[in-house]
């Protein structure tokens, strides 16, 4: 995988190690770094056109996109060698955990706009955005990428090495 080892390469020591060991850990992240981006844009898209009233929608349709991507690159990726469910139970599992992620990502903005006010008219619409950056964007997607990295493994993916490919010889 050049992806990860032009990573693991970045990294200075003494971290390099331990990120070499934690292989699978830095896979999740990129895949998080990529879904990220997904989420994202389409955030920005739908706040500023036609969700503008409604950002909590347009996060919640947000990360369902992100997510189905997130499961095809986990799966296939993140995860490759990792199991132990019939497919059908497995991706049930990760869409629920990921259902309860999206309330963990999501409780930032809401407390941000909801209970803090942090919305025109109260503040200006500069502070509106950032906070809404830095809740939905920031602290929402830390806060669920440590749910969904610890119920993906206890509970989607809970077997090491089941699915490692024998080569063909």
């Amino acid at each position: 995988m050049v992806v990860v080892e032009t990573v693991l390469a970045a990294i200075p020591e003494p971290y390099r190690t331990v990120a070499i060991r934690h292989r699978e850990l830095v896979k999740f992240a990129l895949v998080g770094g990529t879904t990220w981006v997904i989420d994202t844009l389409v955030f920005i898209l739908l706040k500023s056109s036609v969700l503008v009233e409604k950002p909590v929608t347009a996060k919640v349709i947000a990360v369902l996109m992100a997510t189905i991507v997130s499961y095809v690159l986990n799966r296939e990726w993140s995860f490759r060698t990792r199991g132990g469910r019939e497919r059908h139970h497995e991706a049930a599992l990760f869409f629920l955990i990921s259902g309860v992620g999206i309330a963990v990502y999501t409780a930032p903005l809401a407390i941000s706009r909801y209970l803090l006010h942090l919305q025109v008219p109260e503040v200006s619409l500069l502070t509106q955005e950032v906070a809404d950056f830095v809740s939905g964007q920031i602290i929402g997607v830390l806060l669920g990428m440590a749910f969904r990295w610890w119920g993906f493994r206890r509970f989607v993916f809970p077997d090491r090495d089941v699915r490692r490919q024998v080569p063909v010889g």
